[in-house]
């Protein structure tokens, strides 16, 4: 009995890594685009950094990370990222750097408002799957005067928040034939400007989901330079050994 129990988890721990990314992505409908994430990128990750903290932390946490980690990761100083730090009154920590990285807006206040708290996006990523329906989603806002911010998203249907990048990126309207948007109503920045915007927020969140990932190539080829040592050694020292009996 125990041994079906075990065969059962391991078939949804598979099911859920395999399998769950693709529904995901699939669940519109519509293909994700290409965000061609790059990690080696600082500046943009800085820059994802940032446009995080003054469009998206209002109302999205991320309180598995700290202020300092990022900042030594994307090799900021501390004097960049205290402008970042949402403060709140009653909690000394939160204006520190070493604070996780935890929104202004109270959950107890976020239901009564809205009816629901808005979700910590620390791990979404890894969630969806990796950066591209991430990438997709910011620039799948379209206008639908049916809902009730009057917008909704081409890869999250009946999406629950308003378009809060729609000052940067502008309005869109979708042709439901073709399942294409187009811009209607420009914004402060040109496509191409606002679809770095939206790759930086992606390249952000997608390091904020495994914060490793930045460095773990260099330590695995680290691991296996010792590994390549050790079996030297190894070799030499068997051949210590049996000497005498060859």
């Amino acid at each position: 009995m125990k041994f079906n129990s075990l065969k059962l988890l391991l078939a949804a721990a598979f099911f859920s890594v395999a399998v769950a990314p693709v529904a995901y992505s699939a669940s519109s409908g519509v293909p994700n685009l290409d965000a061609d994430v790059d990690l080696s990128d600082k500046v943009s990750l800085a820059r994802g950094a940032k446009y995080y903290a003054n469009f998206c932390m209002g109302c999205h946490s991320l309180e598995f990370s700290r202020y300092n980690r990022v900042a030594a990761d994307l090799g900021m100083e501390e004097g960049d990222i205290k402008p970042l730090i949402f403060t709140r009154d009653d909690d000394d920590n939160i204006h520190k750097p070493g604070a996780l990285m935890v929104n202004a807006l109270r959950e107890k206040d976020a239901i009564r408002w809205f009816g629901i708290a808005p979700p910590d996006l620390t791990v979404i990523a890894r969630a969806r799957g990796g950066g591209d329906w991430l990438y997709s989603y910011l620039k799948g806002f379209y206008q639908d005067d049916s809902r009730p911010f009057g917008v909704n998203n081409l890869y999250f249907s009946n999406v629950g928040m308003p378009h809060v990048l729609q000052e940067l990126q502008g309005l869109q309207a979708l042709d439901k034939d073709t399942n294409t948007l187009t811009l209607v109503k420009p914004g402060k920045m040109s496509a191409g400007e606002y679809d770095q915007v939206a790759k930086d927020l992606t390249n952000f969140l997608v390091y904020v989901g495994e914060p490793a990932q930045l460095h773990r190539t260099f330590y695995g080829i680290l691991t296996l330079l010792f590994l390549l040592v050790l079996l030297v050694l190894a070799y030499l020292l068997k051949k210590e050994f049996w000497k005498d009996i060859h």
